[in-house]
């Protein structure tokens, strides 16, 4: 499988730079073309010879020490490369190539690179969970990085937690599953996905809304996409930027949300509906901003347009998905969406959990199925629970 493959490999200044001469070592042995690039930190720990000796190629650490005058070096490897590996990745190379530092070699070709790139973080579990850390990642998620998670044990520092680089074996098997044919198993279906809040408009300055960021919609549409489906998001305002290649339309309140949904509603193979969509708006609406007074302010509400409901009852051969975002019995309350509602699969989250649900990168959910499956799935990033959800959907599709 890695016969011939040119992969980059970039280490950076962590106890694990140890590992990453093992991975060398195996990579090599599996018949790779294996040249590493080290950051001033990684020389540190491990000297250039040590890679160049397993690698038998030359070791890269200074963007300014050109070997070859024909050949600007970071443009030639960002070029030469079939994948780039990052292991160690620290908090500190993460964090410069999330905001696009181009400050040291590595960084550099990683700036120039059209090539996919896999992240193997490794640090202390606290410095892994630091919110900053944590929104680098999701930021070198979004620009369609790779990630090999890291294990949980005993780490350096004393620590027990997660952080350790994985180990080298379960590496070179990431590697491995890059290199394989590409299985599309949403190739040809149309997917509809609904993404974020709504607005509900009181007057030119309020609005009424949600907690919810939109995240788990764009990676569900990242990952349909990634998998070979037409990929149709229509998302509330969130800050998130769309993937790539998928066709997005923007939406404020419930009305338009419903009218966009249903407008594309009947040429759709799959519609996912992860939207927080307001259940109220303000019955009365005001063209000029109301002034406070002494007073209490009472605003009346009325019912939104229920949009799943109404595409439950005009389905024909489409697969609808719902989302159950519960705080309490929240498998019961699941269960009769997924019969009231008539759909084919619900997504239960309990949401009074606060490391997961609506603004963390991180999500754990039960998956429900009209056929009668059941698929709980505990914390991890939504990119992969949107990863699971679409293999059980297209693994539903195929059955049928």
């Amino acid at each position: 499988m890695l016969h011939g493959k040119k992969i980059l490999l970039g280490v950076s200044g962590g106890i694990a730079v140890y590992k990453a001469i093992d991975l060398t070592s195996k990579l090599t042995q599996k018949g790779a073309d294996v040249k590493v690039v080290m950051t001033n930190g990684a020389t540190k720990f491990v000297t250039p010879l040590a890679f160049q000796a397993i690698s038998r190629n030359d070791v890269y650490t200074d963007t300014f020490d050109e070997k070859d005058p024909e050949k600007i070096s970071h443009i030639d490897l960002a070029d030469w490369a079939d994948l780039i590996i990052l292991a160690p990745a620290t908090a500190h190379l993460i964090g410069r190539i999330a905001n696009g530092l181009c400050d040291d070699l590595l960084t550099t070709i990683l700036t120039a690179t059209q090539r996919e790139v896999l992240v193997a973080p490794a640090m202390n579990v606290n410095m892994y969970q630091n919110k900053a850390v944590q929104e680098n990642l999701s930021k070198l998620a979004s620009f369609g990085y790779k990630f090999i998670e890291p294990s949980e044990g005993y780490l350096a520092c004393g620590y027990v937690g997660k952080g350790r680089l994985e180990e080298p074996i379960n590496i070179v098997k990431a590697i491995e599953k890059h290199f394989e044919p590409k299985i599309l198993p949403l190739k040809g279906k149309k997917v509809l996905i609904s993404a974020g809040p709504t607005q509900e408009t009181i007057d030119p300055v309020r609005y009424f809304t949600n907690r919810s960021s939109g995240k788990m919609g764009y990676a569900i549409a990242q990952v349909a996409m990634e998998m070979g489906a037409e990929v149709h998001l229509v998302s509330g305002p969130t800050s998130i930027t769309p993937p790539t290649s998928v066709h997005v339309y923007q939406v404020k309140s419930a009305d338009e949300m419903f009218e966009q949904i249903t407008k594309l509603y009947n040429d759709m193979d799959i519609i996912i509906k992860s939207a927080a969509v307001a259940d109220y708006r303000p019955k009365e609406t005001f063209n000029n901003k109301l002034k406070k007074n002494d007073q209490n302010l009472v605003i009346e509400f009325e019912r939104t347009k229920d949009i799943l409901k109404y595409l439950g009852e005009h389905k024909l051969n489409q697969y609808l998905v719902g989302f159950a975002a519960e705080t309490d019995h929240v498998l019961e309350y699941g269960k009769n969406k997924l019969v009231n509602k008539n759909l084919d699969a619900i997504v239960i989250n309990d949401i009074s959990n606060k490391e997961i649900g609506f603004q963390s990168d991180y999500n754990e959910v039960i998956i429900l199925t009209k056929s009668g499956k059941q698929i709980k799935l505990d914390r991890q990033r939504k990119t992969d629970v949107a990863y699971q959800l679409l293999t059980s959907i297209s693994e539903e599709l195929r059955m049928d």
